[in-house]
C-alpha cells in the first residue's frame, strides 16, 4: 500500500512535461548532461545545523565585540521577584486581559497596581538586548550580502540571466554545473536554518508570514529541483537576496544609533525593494513563467503548483511593501527612523519592530513630538 501511495505522489503525468520519463532525468554516466538528483535535497538538513554554528561563532567572536565597540550595551532588565502564581499565569500567556489582573490580584492580596508593574518587568525579562538584535541582523546582512555576491558572480557568464527565456528552451534536459549545485545546497540550507532558528531567535510581530515564507521558498527550491527548474530558480533567489542586504545593514546602524546611517540604508533599501520585489519579480520572473513558459513548454501539473508557490511570495512582498511604507511615512513625518520593520512581537507592544526580511524602527509620535 505504501508503495502504491508513493508511485501515485511521484507520477510522472505530475512532475514531468508529457513523453518524459523520470529515467529520463535521472542522473548517470552515460546522460549527455549532468541532472539534478533528488536525494541531494536531504544535504541541506544537516548542513543548516553547519550554518547554525558559524553563524554562533561570528556572533561571538566578531559581531558582539564590535558592537561593543560601537558603544552597543548588552544590558538585560534586573530579574522580577519571583511569584510562582504569577509566573505560572505568565508562562500561559504574556498578555494580559483586566479581567486576569482583577483576579490575580484578589488571590495574592496584591494591588492591581502591583500586578500590572510585575507584568511589564517580566515581559521586558524575555526582550533581547540591543547586542543581540544587532548580532542577528550583523549575521543576516553578512550571508545575504555573501549570497548575492557568490550567485552574480556564477550567473553572470550563464545565459539565462540575460535571457530568461533559457530557462525553458532544452527544458528538461538541462545540466547543472558545480558553481550552481552549491548555490542552491547554501541557499536551502540558510533557509532551513531560518526556520529552526526562529523559534528561539529575536520574536517578530510577523513570525507565522516569516515562518510561511520560508516553508514556500524551501518548498520552491525543492520543488524547482526535482522537476529540473533550477535555472527559474536560481533567478528567484538572485533577486530575493538583493534588497535584503540594505535592510539588515540599515537595522544594524539603527542599534548601532548611528541614526544618519540608518536613514541612508533605508531609502536605498525602499528602493532596491521596490525594483525587484514589485518590478523584477512580478514583471520579468512571474511574467515569464505566467506568460512565456506556456508558449516554449508543454505544461503538467507540477508547473501551476511551482507557479502559484511564486505568486505566494509575491503576496508576502505586497504585505511587506505596505509595512515599508507606513514605516517610511512616519519616518519623513516625525524626521527619522524610529522602529523596527517587518518586526517584532513583544517590543511591538511597547514600541519597536523587525523581521528577517524586515524594515528599520517604529516611531513614537508622542515622544518625538
Amino acid at each position: 500500500m505504501f508503495r502504491s501511495l508513493l508511485d501515485a505522489f511521484w507520477n510522472e503525468a505530475v512532475w514531468l512535461p508529457p513523453n518524459t520519463t523520470w529515467e529520463d532525468i535521472t542522473p548517470g554516466s552515460d546522460k549527455d548532461v549532468v541532472y539534478t538528483d533528488h536525494r541531494h535535497l536531504l544535504y541541506p538538513i544537516p548542513l543548516a545545523f553547519v550554518i547554525i554554528a558559524i553563524r554562533h561563532m561570528l556572533e561571538k567572536y566578531w559581531f558582539a565585540p564590535f558592537g561593543k565597540s560601537l558603544g552597543i550595551k548588552n544590558t538585560r532588565p534586573k530579574k522580577v521577584p519571583y511569584n510562582p502564581k504569577l509566573e505560572v499565569a505568565y508562562q500561559k500567556s504574556s498578555k494580559i486581559k483586566h479581567k486576569q489582573i482583577t483576579t490575580l490580584a484578589k488571590q495574592l492580596d496584591m494591588s492591581e497596581r502591583q500586578v500590572e508593574r510585575w507584568w511589564r518587568l517580566r515581559r521586558s525579562q524575555d526582550k533581547p538586548s540591543t547586542l543581540v538584535k544587532f548580532c542577528e541582523n550583523a549575521w543576516r546582512c553578512t550571508f545575504y550580502l555573501f549570497s548575492f555576491s557568490y550567485g552574480l558572480f556564477i550567473l553572470w557568464d550563464k545565459e539565462w540571466l540575460w535571457n530568461i527565456d533559457y530557462c525553458y528552451i532544452g527544458y528538461p534536459h538541462q545540466g547543472i554545473t558545480d558553481d550552481v549545485w552549491w548555490y542552491y545546497m547554501i541557499s536551502s540550507a540558510f533557509y532551513w536554518a531560518l526556520t529552526m532558528s526562529q523559534f528561539w531567535d529575536v520574536r517578530r510581530k510577523d513570525f507565522w508570514q516569516m515562518f510561511v515564507h520560508h516553508f514556500a521558498t524551501i518548498a520552491l527550491l525543492s520543488f524547482s529541483w526535482v522537476c529540473n527548474l533550477h535555472r527559474i530558480g536560481t533567478l528567484v533567489l538572485l533577486s530575493h537576496d538583493c534588497a535584503d542586504i540594505a535592510l539588515e545593514a540599515a537595522k544594524a546602524a539603527k542599534y548601532a544609533n548611528y541614526q544618519k546611517l540608518c536613514d541612508a540604508i533605508f531609502t536605498v533599501f525602499i528602493v532596491l525593494w521596490l525594483i525587484t520585489r514589485l518590478g523584477i519579480y512580478p514583471f520579468y520572473i512571474i511574467w515569464s513563467t505566467t506568460i512565456r513558459a506556456p508558449m516554449l513548454l508543454p505544461m503538467s501539473p507540477t508547473y501551476y503548483i511551482f507557479n502559484s508557490l511564486l505568486c505566494l511570495l509575491l503576496v508576502l512582498h505586497l504585505i511587506w511593501t505596505w509595512l515599508i511604507l507606513q514605516v517610511a511615512y512616519r519616518a519623513i513625518y516625525a524626521g527619522q527612523l524610529e522602529g523596527d520593520i517587518r518586526s517584532s512581537s513583544s517590543e511591538v507592544s511597547d514600541s519597536s519592530h523587525h523581521s528577517n526580511h524586515s524594515t528599520p524602527n517604529r516611531i513614537n509620535n508622542k515622544k518625538d513630538t
